[in-house]
């Protein structure tokens, strides 16, 4: 029932920014022939209808039984759609608050009954309909483009220097990845591509941080060959995202609970069978030449109150004091600034995953922004503070958009020294 009240409040929003849009839209063609009118008024029409049409076969039909791949563009190109629309309209909503200003002021000033033109002659209700459709209409194309980015997988190499650093383990290098994300896939081929780059780069060790699956252990079935085929000298090391434990539906808090570290159990036996280490509130040794670094994994720990958190940096930690040299695993990059900067002042390096870069922004030399560094203040790529450091990856897979725009899927390279 919550499903269809909901669905009908989203169909009605929908149907309303759909008017507010064409209104713009009809300013702008004013002057057009009736024949270019028109066809542009029925194109609209049509794509608007067909996503509306599309919005209720997923209220009234089984779209869980959809094939995963139709299942998600269709669902993306409509959330594509709606924000395209959603920031048009907030242009047309500005040149709406200036229009009635004016009108309101006109009773007292009658000069400001007219609407100058701009230095080309189009209105200023024209010209920000103009600025709204391109706006929107430039959105929704990237978010369109990005689809072909999902697997173009991009490695980011990058050099850390750590006073405290066993000599052995000077110019040791650590694949990075996270946030595969597997119930996503639909092209085998593009993500043996993936791993095939990150065994050319001949890895010391590979270091995964979380959400192997979006719900579900069974998501891997289909690709465990290819992730099978992981190497490196001390091989792989995983711990658990919060997408591991699932988000099962339950009758109360502690039988959702139960269930969750029974999804988390049942990743880990995944890892296992990968050939991977599950590092769950434990620590693991490496050792080089008789020098040892110390690789801490944690379940998943968050600061944000939406997510599940599990994770025991103490018993993590416990055993480790002698260890020279420390490495944490920690899904959510919120545990970072919460907990390990303030209390675990010996984690030297802390790796991370988590946002995904939110599969959307811009990074350029000096600047860099996504919609997500409103959340989280360590987002993307590396942080300091005092002697310690932190690395959030991008994510190696993609959930919910099934693309990346700015923000491709990641493959680090660290270098010790």
């Amino acid at each position: 029932m919550q499903r269809f009240a909901g669905s009908w409040i989203f169909l009605l929003v929908f149907i309303l920014v759909d008017f507010y849009v064409f209104q713009a839209l009809k300013s702008v063609a004013f002057g057009w022939t009736p024949r270019v009118r028109w066809t542009v008024y029925g194109l609209y029409w049509a794509v608007s209808v067909m996503a509306l049409a599309l919005v209720l076969s997923l209220t009234y039909t089984s779209y869980e039984s959809w094939h995963r791949l139709l299942r998600t563009y269709v669902f993306a190109t409509i959330t594509g759609l709606f924000i395209a629309k959603v920031l048009a309209s907030v242009f047309f909503l500005m040149d709406d608050t200036r229009r009635l200003v004016q009108w309101t002021g006109s009773f007292f000033i009658p000069a400001w009954k007219s609407d100058p033109a701009t230095g080309n002659g189009i209105t200023r209700s024209v010209f920000l309909s103009w600025v709204g459709i391109a706006t929107g209409g430039g959105l929704f194309g990237t978010l369109l483009y990005g689809f072909s980015n999902k697997y173009r997988y991009h490695l980011q190499r990058i050099a850390l220097q750590f006073p405290n650093l066993p000599p052995a383990f000077r110019g040791f290098k650590i694949i990075h990845i996270s946030d595969i994300h597997s119930g996503s896939f639909t092209d085998k081929a593009a993500v043996q591509k993936g791993i095939d780059k990150i065994n050319a780069q001949e890895p010391d060790v590979i270091l995964f941080t979380g959400d192997l699956v979006n719900y579900s252990a069974e998501e891997m079935r289909e690709y465990m060959d290819v992730f099978r085929g992981l190497r490196a000298r001390h091989g792989v090391y995983a711990t658990l995202g919060n997408h591991d434990y699932g988000f099962p539906r339950a009758s109360s808090r502690e039988e959702q609970r139960e269930l969750q570290l029974a999804n988390a159990a049942a990743v880990a036996e995944v890892h296992s069978q990968l050939g991977w280490k599950t590092l769950r509130n434990e620590h693991a040794v490496l050792d080089a030449g008789g020098q040892q670094i110390a690789l801490l994994g944690v379940d998943n720990t968050s600061a944000k109150a939406n997510f599940p958190s599990f994770g025991k940096l103490e018993e993590a930690h416990a055993g480790t004091k002698d260890v020279p040299f420390k490495i944490l695993l920690s899904h959510d990059p919120s545990h970072w600034n919460a907990e390990v900067t303030s209390r675990f002042k010996d984690v030297d390096l802390t790796l991370s995953g988590h946002t995904h870069g939110m599969q959307f922004g811009v990074e350029l030399p000096g600047f860099r922004w996504s919609p997500v560094k409103y959340v989280y203040r360590q987002w993307a790529g590396l942080y300091e503070q005092e002697a310690q450091k932190l690395y959030v990856n991008r994510g190696f897979g993609f959930i919910g958009y099934p693309g990346r725009v700015g923000i491709l899927p990641e493959i680090t390279l660290i270098e010790l020294s």
